[in-house]
């Protein structure tokens, strides 16, 4: 996420800085994933942006290369190709008009080829997404030691400072039966022994009781168990809690992100400290004997008063 890292490690390989100093000899760089949502800082360096999810768009750019690699055109002539590849934009292609306080105001494709609005790619339906069967085991243990399986994209709380609530919108799930298939899959062919529901919320997903108690019926017998990463407060079930510590208590993580109930409703939040109270109480009263907590210091409009907060909710 370091912009400056991407000059760096173009400098260490001896490939020029800036994409109109490349020639035929040099690589195609390309950049994708969240930061490339803004592109413009590095405009002159990347050759061309995936903009959204890859799983899809990836495969598609690798068709036009492996056509390309059998003509004898040049760079160019693949970057107009790719360029009608939805999702993808190529800086080169357009003419970027500014305001004068520096913001952009207009951007107007110079070929015809571009198209005048680039749109991101979504994965519309996620049940029919490629997802691995196998995963790599490392010989050591590593931070995250377990099998994730990811049970929707997206997030409907609109957190204000959160980035990947708006850039992975909408919200789409993947269906039980989907899930179940997959975590017997992964269970068989990794030997792990904790299974994390992972998302932006996974305790929004429309289907999550039905989900954990399935997963438990089928592992309770072989120990293993299900974790659900940072809860939020607000969508705390004390029923699902109950169903995960029939093989494990797994550990426990909840977001408040700021110390004072003020700051929490700036950034939109939508938690109170008595969620916070309510659902801790209740974990370690059932035998949690550690519980992780999110904050984040430097939101706007922070006073000090806000960050010793944090340390009072701690007490």
């Amino acid at each position: 996420m370091s912009y400056t890292n991407i000059i760096n490690m173009l400098d260490l390989g001896n490939i020029p800085i800036l994409s109109k100093d490349r020639d035929e000899r040099d690589p195609f760089i390309i950049a994708g994933g969240p930061c490339a949502y803004n592109p413009e800082p590095i405009a002159d360096i990347i050759d061309f942006f995936i903009i959204g999810e890859g799983e899809e768009v990836i495969l598609e750019v690798l068709e036009k290369y492996r056509d390309f690699k059998n003509t004898s055109g040049s760079k160019i002539d693949f970057l107009k190709e790719v360029c009608q590849v939805e999702g993808v934009y190529v800086p080169r292609f357009y003419k970027t008009y500014y305001n004068e306080d520096g913001t952009i105001r207009k951007m107007e494709p110079i070929i015809e080829e571009a198209p005048k609005k680039v749109k991101k790619r979504i994965i519309r339906d996620l049940d029919k997404a490629y997802f691995p069967e196998k995963l790599i085991i490392p010989y050591i243990e590593t931070v995250h030691d377990r099998i994730p399986l990811e049970i929707f994209r997206g997030c409907t709380r609109g957190c204000r400072f959160c980035q990947a609530g708006i850039i992975y919108r909408p919200v789409r799930e993947k269906s039980p039966k989907r899930l179940l298939d997959l975590a017997e899959e992964l269970v068989e062919k990794t030997g792990y022994e904790n299974i994390s529901l992972t998302s932006l919320s996974s305790c929004d997903y429309s289907q999550l009781q039905l989900l954990v108690s399935e997963l438990i019926d089928r592992y309770e017998e072989e120990k293993i168990g299900v974790s659900l990463p940072s809860l939020r407060l607000d969508s705390f079930s004390i029923e699902i809690l109950k169903e995960m510590e029939k093989v494990r208590k797994t550990g426990l993580t909840f977001a408040p992100e700021a110390g004072s109930q003020r700051l929490r409703n700036v950034i939109n939040k939508g938690i109170e400290e008595k969620d916070l109270t309510t659902a801790v109480s209740y974990a370690f009263k059932e035998g949690w004997s550690s519980i992780k907590l999110y904050f984040m210091i430097g939101l706007p409009t922070e006073t000090d008063d806000d960050i010793l907060g944090i340390r009072d909710l701690g007490y």
